[in-house]
Parts: C-alpha cells; sequence; structure tokens
C-alpha cells in the first residue's frame, strides 16, 4: 500500500485531519517532570496516550531532541516506539543534501529510525530528493509554502510568471512515480493553499501555522482539502502541548485537541 493510500486509510478510520506536533520543550514541561531523568519522555508518552484515539499523525520535531544530544536522539527513538500503528509518524527533520548524504539521510530516519514520513527541503532539486522518494511506502513532505515570516524572502519570488513555491510543486510532481510525495504548506498562508491545491490535486498536505501561530482551520479545510474532504494534515503542537502546565496537562492536552479536531470536523461537514 502507497503512503497517500494508507495516510487516506488512516483518517477515514479516525475521521481526524489532526496531527500533534511533539516539539517538546524540556523548558516548558510541568515543573514536576522537568527534574525526572526521563521527563521529557514521560510528557510525550503522557500526550500521545491522551490523544492516540483521534488524531491520525504524530510530527516528532527533531530539533527539539538533537539540542539535548546523544539523549534527545534516544528520546527520538523511544518516542516514535510508543506511537501507535492507527496514525501516522512524521519525522520533521527537513533534510536535504547532494544525493549520497540524501541517501544516508532517508536510510536512518525511514529504515532504522522507521518513520512513515520526513519533511524534505528541495532547495538542492531532483536529486537531493530522490533519494527519499525512492523508499516506495514512505511519505515525503517537501516545503513547498511555509508559515513563517520569512517564506516572503523567497518562496513568493517570481519566476517567469510563477512563483518560487508554485514552481517547487509543478516540477516536483514529475518525480512522483511512486504516489508518495507531499507538500508542507503553512496555514498562515491561507489564501494561496488554493493556488498549490489547483496545481496539486491530489498530494497530501502537512499544514503547520494553526493555534498558536493563528491559522484559519476554516480555509485549511476549505482551500486545502482534496475533493473527498482528506488531503491534509493539519498540525498543531503548543496549543495541545502547553495548555497546561500543572499535572493536570495530559487532560488538559486531550481537551485542546478534541476541541480542534471537532472545529476540523465541522468545516469539513459544512464545505464536504
Amino acid at each position: 500500500m502507497n503512503f497517500v493510500k494508507a495516510l487516506t486509510v488512516i483518517q477515514k478510520k479516525n475521521n481526524s485531519l489532526l496531527c500533534v506536533g511533539l516539539d517538546t520543550d524540556p523548558k516548558k514541561i510541568p515543573a514536576h517532570l522537568r527534574s525526572r531523568k526521563n521527563g521529557v519522555l514521560e510528557f510525550n508518552k503522557q500526550i500521545i496516550e491522551a490523544t492516540k484515539d483521534f488524531v491520525c499523525a504524530y510530527k516528532i520535531n527533531f530539533a527539539f531532541y538533537e539540542t539535548m544530544r546523544k539523549d534527545g536522539w534516544t528520546i527520538i527513538e523511544k518516542t516514535r516506539a510508543l506511537l501507535p500503528s492507527s496514525s501516522i509518524s512524521i519525522a520533521d527533520a527537513k533534510r536535504g543534501d547532494i544525493g549520497n548524504s540524501s541517501s544516508y539521510y532517508a536510510d536512518a530516519i525511514l529504515n532504522k529510525m522507521k518513520f512513515d514520513s520526513i519533511t524534505v527541503a528541495p532547495y538542492m532539486g531532483k536529486d537531493s530528493v530522490l533519494p527519499f522518494l525512492e523508499h516506495k511506502n514512505k511519505g515525503v513532505f517537501l516545503l513547498a509554502l511555509t508559515s513563517n515570516q520569512g517564506a516572503f524572502d523567497f518562496q513568493y519570488k517570481k519566476i517567469g510568471n510563477k512563483r518560487l513555491f508554485e514552481e517547487v510543486v509543478t516540477i516536483s510532481q514529475q518525480w512522483n512515480t511512486n504516489r508518495n510525495l507531499g507538500f508542507v504548506v503553512g496555514a498562515t498562508k491561507s489564501t494561496d493553499i488554493q493556488s498549490v491545491r489547483k496545481l496539486a490535486p491530489e498530494v497530501p498536505f502537512l499544514v503547520p501555522g494553526v493555534g498558536t501561530q493563528g491559522g484559519s482551520v476554516e480555509n485549511v479545510i476549505k482551500y486545502g482539502c482534496t475533493d473527498d474532504g482528506l488531503g491534509v494534515l493539519i498540525n498543531a503542537s503548543r496549543s495541545i502541548l502547553y495548555a497546561s502546565n500543572g499535572k493536570d496537562f495530559a487532560d488538559a492536552a486531550r481537551s485542546e485537541a478534541l476541541k480542534l479536531n471537532n472545529e476540523i470536523n465541522f468545516f469539513r461537514d459544512k464545505f464536504f
């Protein structure tokens, strides 16, 4: 089963487009866990347990763990092992290098660490992306239109009649022979999600930027979903992870995630 099909099955089964971002900041977890040796891992475990019955994906942002050096890599692998088979795992590693290096990045994260998908920077072109796409049953989310302010520095620059992000989307789909390509499209650029969807009517979008960053769930659903009301993974991190800084953090995270999931499904019902 290819990646897009596997994602579709999970989203239908869970009735969910919600992705929880495990971008865990050791300085922000509750005080009673900060003093514990395995506090970050315990925090992640409780977040997963509190939300796993109604989300479709979890995204682990490597940057938050790499700063912890060897311990951080251990936490990544142990957190990955905690994720249920009823969800898609995303390594938010933003890799992308010359072909030989990309081959090793892909093998390390998709094979050795057993992630279902990975985020990849496309700036170096085809030979830097293909080593990831060659893993037929693994997903590759190319950075296309990101949620940060710096997106305007390059992504909106015109190349002929197209903006750079549109060129990335158009060209990279020629490499999608295994139907495992997706795009990162920021929720804060909601008026342009429609442009990306017109260029890529079937591929999945990983959509950060709702919650704390203020992206519109309504616009993401209206302009980003595929014709069947699927095709987007709406990621939320801080608004869920830090809904409470007390011992009730897992219950608070569940409540916040349920609220967002219900909002997502409200607009799915409205538009589809």
